[in-house]
């Protein structure tokens, strides 16, 4: 079916370029990866490489949103569900054996400078990733403003935090950031409210 083969080209796409980049994944190995042909690639994404690198990023910049949708969601208190978020990170980067860290960072880094779209795809992925936190904070009782700042030094605290994670194959960074971003949280004197989880 056309659906899975276009499904698992994006797939591949994604795994690869989480792992080695965006330079160095190439079209002719996203092809093998996902056991297509490279016409089915170019049939697909007519635009070659960049474009079927948006698609990979936005696929995985949706597979991270969930991530941290259920890690938010698991604790109803704010700085306990943030804290929640570094500790799912952690598990799940120590699983991949180290090598599935951000799904953004290295294509995000690699396009620097440029108004590709590619970056415009990797700053869309950080921005609802920052709306997700923004969402719980506001949901358990933070102002507007703060909550929009948090959010970002939040995501900003955990990307930098994996990659370090990923350099010292430790879990240790991403859980100390973890900590101290839960008490940052703490330390604006919100409490959640009450009933159901925020």
């Amino acid at each position: 079916m056309q659906t899975s083969t276009r499904d698992r080209i994006v797939v591949a796409a994604a795994r690869l370029l989480q792992r080695q980049g965006y330079v160095g994944t190439g079209i002719k190995q996203i092809a093998q990866e996902a056991q297509a042909t490279l016409g089915s690639v170019y049939h697909f994404f007519p635009g070659g490489k960049e474009t079927v690198a948006v698609a990979a990023i936005k696929h995985s910049s949706e597979e991270f949103a969930s991530l941290l949708r259920t890690a938010l969601d698991s604790e109803e208190d704010a700085a306990d569900a943030v804290a929640a978020c570094s500790r799912q990170l952690a598990d799940e980067l120590r699983e991949s054996g180290w090598i599935d860290g951000c799904p953004v960072t290295a294509a995000a880094l690699e396009t620097l400078g440029t108004d590709s779209e590619i970056q415009q795809a990797c700053a869309g992925a950080l921005r609802s990733w920052e709306h997700l936190v923004r969402d719980k904070l506001l949901r358990c009782g933070f102002p507007s403003d703060s909550a929009g700042e948090l959010a970002g030094i939040v995501i900003s605290a955990l990307e930098g935090a994996e990659v370090t994670a990923q350099v010292n194959r430790s879990e240790e960074p991403l859980l100390v950031a973890g900590r101290q971003l839960a008490r940052l949280v703490r330390s604006y004197g919100i409490q959640s409210p009450p009933g159901g989880r925020g």
